[in-house]
C-alpha cells in the first residue's frame, strides 16, 4: 500500500472497507449512469456473469444495464435477455452482430463510412457505448469474465464521476493480477511488454509528455473504465487489440490529466490467454497490436517514430529492461511466497522482443489503423443513427424493470459463482 501521487490521481484501495451502498444508489438515481458489458455467448455458461449479475442487483439507482451480445442466433439472444430478467433496472440486451444491425450498419457505407467490423471487443464497445449514451450521463465498462467481481469495483469506478464537483471525466481501474487457483501474478502483456516498452521508449526519446502520461498509468491495459457522455461521444474506438491504449490515446487527445483518475480495485482475476506459438496467435499478436498503438500515439501526438537505426537500439533495451522486470517480479513473489516461473518469463520476453522489428516495419507500409469514428462525428452525418441502432439491436423490447426499489431476493446463477473475496489489503 502507498499513497503516493503523480500525473494522474491515483485513488488507492487503504483496505478499510468502506462501502456505502444506500448513498451509492442515491447518487445514481441524481445523475443517470449505465453500464456496458461486452459479452460473448460462451459467457453465460461460466459462472464470472452470475456473480456480476449478483453484485449489479443491488444497484436499484442504475439508469440501465446493456449488454453487448455477440450471439449466433436469435435464441441466444432471448436466453440472454431471460437471464437478466429480474433485475431492478432496465437491462437492453444489444445482438451486435444480429442481421438488423448489419443491414443498418452497413447502409452507412453510401455515405463513405466503413463501421462494420472488424468484430471484436472494440466493435461491441463502439456499439455499446452509442446505445448506452441515449439517456445516460455517465457510461462504466466492465468485461464479463471477472471473477472477483465485488459490490467494491461498480462502486469505486462511478463514485469519482458521479460528483460533477470533483471535475473527473475519465476513470481508468488498476489492479493485481493473481490467479484465484494458483495464486501466481497474471497480466503478462502489461507487466513484460508494456511496461519494457515505455521505459525503452522513454531512453530512446527522452522525456515526452505523452510517454510520461501512459507511463502515470498504473494498469495501462485494464479493461474497465468509466467516463461521462461528453467524452464518451467524442472517442474514436479502435477495433483491434491495441483498444485500451487506443483509448488511453483519445483520453490524452480530448482531456486534461487532472481530469483523469485511475482507481485501484484490488485483487483482480479473469480469463488468460496464452503466450501463443506464433506472432498471430495469443499474447504475441495482442502485444504486436498493442506496440503499433502506441506508436501510432507517438506519431499523433509527439510527431516522433522510430527510425531505421533506432530499431537495434529498441531491441537491445528492450531485453534488458524485460530481464530486469522478470528479476523484480521473481522477488516480489518469493517475498509474498507466490509462485514464480522464471524461466517462462524470461522466454515471453524474448518472444515479445522478437515482434518488435517486423511490426516497425509493417507500420512503416499501413501507418493508418482502423478506428471506429467518434459517435458525434457520426451524428452529423445522421442523427438518428443511435435510434435505428438501438432499435436494430434489440430481439425484443427492453427488459424493463418493474421499479426502482431493491430486490430482496434474485434468481441464482447459472452455475454457482465462486464466493466472494474478503477486502484486498492495498
Amino acid at each position: 500500500m502507498d499513497f503516493q501521487q503523480g500525473l494522474i490521481a491515483t485513488i488507492h484501495d487503504y483496505g478499510l472497507g468502506k462501502l456505502d451502498l444506500p448513498d451509492f444508489r442515491r447518487q445514481l438515481s441524481q445523475r443517470p449512469t449505465s453500464l456496458l458489458i461486452p459479452c460473448l455467448m460462451e459467457e453465460f455458461s461460466r459462472p464470472a456473469l452470475g456473480l456480476i449479475r449478483e453484485v449489479l442487483s443491488e444497484l436499484s439507482g442504475l439508469e440501465e444495464l446493456v449488454i453487448a451480445l455477440s450471439a449466433d442466433n436469435s435464441d441466444d439472444v432471448a436466453a440472454a435477455e431471460a437471464f437478466f430478467s429480474d433485475m431492478p433496472f432496465p437491462v437492453r440486451v444489444h445482438w451486435t452482430n444480429g442481421p438488423a444491425v448489419a443491414e443498418s450498419l452497413q447502409s452507412l457505407q453510401t455515405l463513405g463510412l466503413n463501421v462494420t467490423g472488424p468484430p471484436g471487443k472494440g466493435w461491441a464497445v463502439w456499439q455499446g457505448l452509442g446505445v448506452a449514451c441515449r439517456n445516460a450521463e455517465i457510461v462504466g465498462l466492465f468485461d464479463a469474465d471477472i471473477r472477483t467481481f465485488s459490490p467494491a469495483y461498480p462502486q469505486r469506478m462511478l463514485r469519482p464521476l458521479l460528483d460533477p464537483s470533483l471535475g473527473v471525466a475519465y476513470v481508468k481501474a488498476f489492479y493485481s493480477r493473481l490467479s484465484l487457483e494458483t495464486q501466481t501474478l497474471h497480466g503478462r502483456a502489461t507487466r513484460l511488454f508494456v511496461g519494457p516498452l515505455l521505459t525503452s521508449l522513454e531512453q530512446i526519446f527522452g522525456p515526452m509528455p505523452y510517454l510520461r502520461y501512459l507511463q502515470s498509468f498504473r494498469y495501462p491495459l485494464a479493461g474497465e473504465f468509466a467516463f461521462t457522455r461528453d467524452l464518451a461521444m467524442n472517442l474514436r474506438i479502435p477495433s483491434d487489440w491495441g483498444l485500451e491504449i487506443g483509448l488511453l490515446s483519445e483520453v490524452y487527445r480530448h482531456v486534461a490529466p487532472r481530469r483523469i483518475a485511475q482507481v485501484d480495485l484490488g485483487l483482480f482475476d479473469h480469463k488468460h490467454k496464452t503466450l501463443g506459438n506464433a506472432p498471430s496467435e495469443g499474447l504475441q499478436r495482442m502485444a504486436g497490436e498493442i506496440f503499433a498503438t502506441v506508436l501510432r500515439g507517438l506519431m499523433e501526438h509527439e510527431g516522433r517514430m522510430l527510425s531505421a537505426d533506432q530499431i537495434p537500439t529498441l531491441e537491445v533495451l528492450f531485453r534488458r529492461v524485460g530481464e530486469d522486470r522478470v528479476q523484480q517480479f521473481g522477488l516480489d513473489s518469493t517475498i509474498n511466497r507466490l509462485p514464480y516461473n522464471r524461466h517462462s518469463e524470461e522466454l515471453a520476453v524474448q518472444s515479445f522482443a522478437t515482434l518488435l522489428r517486423p511490426k516497425v516495419e509493417e507500420l512503416m507500409v499501413a501507418p493508418v489503423a482502423h478506428q471506429l469514428p467518434s459517435w458525434s462525428r457520426l451524428l452529423c452525418c445522421t442523427e438518428r443513427l443511435q435510434a435505428d441502432l438501438t432499435e436494430a439491436g434489440q430481439q425484443r423490447n427492453t427488459i424493463a424493470a418493474p421499479n426502482r426499489t431493491p430486490r430482496t431476493h434474485y434468481r441464482r446463477p447459472l452455475k454457482a459463482c465462486p464466493p466472494r473475496r474478503p477486502a484486498a489489503a492495498a
